[in-house]
């Protein structure tokens, strides 16, 4: 597509604008998306009308956009993810019928862990997690246990963008990298109340081949629950159960 005057193209503006909505803003006006999406009020008027014809955006009466739903069919035809989750889907749910929490499967996405799916019941502990939302990575047991289990130059990589990270993931020693070496040697992560006071976090790897994490299984639990050490093999054996239905068996 061609250029802008400043410089960015149009397939660049029409990304900018799908990416300007999330969990926080799934619908806004045309002004606000304009502005989050860093693109003229005329274009982005233009832009909409166009990606609305063809069902990318939708418009509320009161005159707000959002995704459209074929966004949602392009994505849930074809994908990496989605083919990890269906493969997933069959171990997650053995997991849920034990946890009767939450259970959700995650991957490790640019800086960000990138929930794929997630299974809940009614009076499950409060969770900030959604599917196709996002989370910092050194905040939750996914984030961290898919950092753990990377190649050595993904983990170095994020902690020299993250200074504030070290801080978080070890405030007494500023020793990330030990803790991460922690989480390897006993194969699975577990934090209490990072991201909500009253839960525990606990989460495994799923490993591809090579030894390194392709996604991450997590279980979101009232804090304090006491036979929680007794939920891990239950998480190790969907993990490994997920990696042989993909192909990615460890060898």
């Amino acid at each position: 597509m061609a250029n802008s005057r400043s410089g960015d193209s149009m397939l660049e503006r029409f990304v900018r604008i799908l990416d300007s909505f999330d969990a926080g803003r799934p619908s806004m006006s045309v002004a606000t998306l304009a502005r989050r999406a860093d693109v003229p009020l005329a274009t982005a008027y233009r832009l909409v009308d166009e990606m609305t014809r063809h069902e990318l955006l939708s418009k509320e009466p009161s005159g707000e956009v959002r995704l459209g739903l074929r966004l949602w069919e392009l994505a849930n035809r074809s994908s990496p993810a989605l083919d990890l989750r269906q493969a997933a889907m069959p171990f997650l749910e053995d997991i849920q019928s034990v946890v009767r929490q939450h259970t959700q499967l995650a991957i490790l996405k640019d800086d960000d862990v990138l929930v794929i799916e997630r299974l809940s019941r009614l009076g499950s502990v409060v969770n900030q997690a959604k599917v196709a939302g996002r989370m910092p990575v050194h905040r939750t047991a996914m984030g961290m246990v898919l950092l753990a289990f990377s190649p050595n130059y993904v983990q170095e990589s994020y902690l020299a963008r993250h200074p504030e990270a070290v801080a978080m993931v070890d405030p007494v020693t500023f020793d990330a990298r030990r803790q991460l070496a922690g989480i390897r040697n006993q194969g699975y992560a577990s934090f209490d109340g990072r991201v909500d006071t009253d839960t525990t976090g606990l989460a495994v790897p799923v490993l591809g081949r090579a030894g390194h994490a392709i996604a991450a299984i997590g279980v979101v639990l009232p804090l304090g629950l006491e036979n929680l050490q007794s939920i891990v093999p239950v998480l190790m054996a969907g993990a490994r159960g997920i990696s042989r239905t993909v192909g990615e068996l460890p060898q």
